[in-house]
């Protein structure tokens, strides 16, 4: 069984080419802060989701296998 990833528990496949398409980077970064109950992380991904934080998703989702932690608000 693939391992799971951080995008709703998705494998991790899935999940970085989730991450590598920005719309959906941006729809699931902000979704799953907000279902983490992170609801200023959800609204700065909201915000600024298709600049630098849609980068430094996809660097740690390549690199760790998990989203940017340093938003963790």
């Amino acid at each position: 069984m693939a391992k799971k990833s951080d995008y709703f528990g998705l494998p991790y496949i899935v999940s970085v080419i989730l991450a590598i398409i920005p719309f959906t980077s941006w729809v699931c970064g902000f979704v799953t802060r907000f279902m983490e109950g992170k609801i200023v992380a959800g609204l700065i991904r909201l915000i600024f989701g298709f600049t630098i934080v849609w980068i430094l998703d996809l660097i740690f989702m390549i690199l760790k296998k998990s989203i940017c932690r340093i938003i963790n608000l």
